[in-house]
């Protein structure tokens, strides 16, 4: 179950990093409208601070090591990158 959580978490957070700075930035500063920016913004601050957490549970859990820790929170600053964590780590180790 956590590790399904984790999944879902990384695949949010990388929805919302994408939203954030995809879409909702340039509305903000572009186009001079900034409420999407805020809702989204919140969200993206709860997903990310959720997935760090989690990444820390499941390699506990798992016994994964710190390298793979490393790896996840790299992966939560890069865009795309949560989606290649769930590929290469996540989806298999369920």
């Amino acid at each position: 179950m956590l590790l399904k959580t984790f999944r879902v978490t990384a695949i949010l957070e990388g929805i919302s990093y994408l939203a954030l700075f995809g879409v909702t930035m340039p509305l903000k500063y572009w186009a001079e409208i900034p409420e999407p920016n805020k809702v989204v913004g919140y969200a993206h601050g709860v997903l990310f601070i959720a997935f760090v957490i989690l990444a820390l549970l499941v390699c506990i859990n798992k016994k994964w090591g710190i390298k793979r820790f490393v790896i996840f929170g790299i992966a939560s600053l890069l865009p795309f990158a949560t989606f290649y964590v769930d590929d290469k780590y996540l989806k298999t180790a369920s």
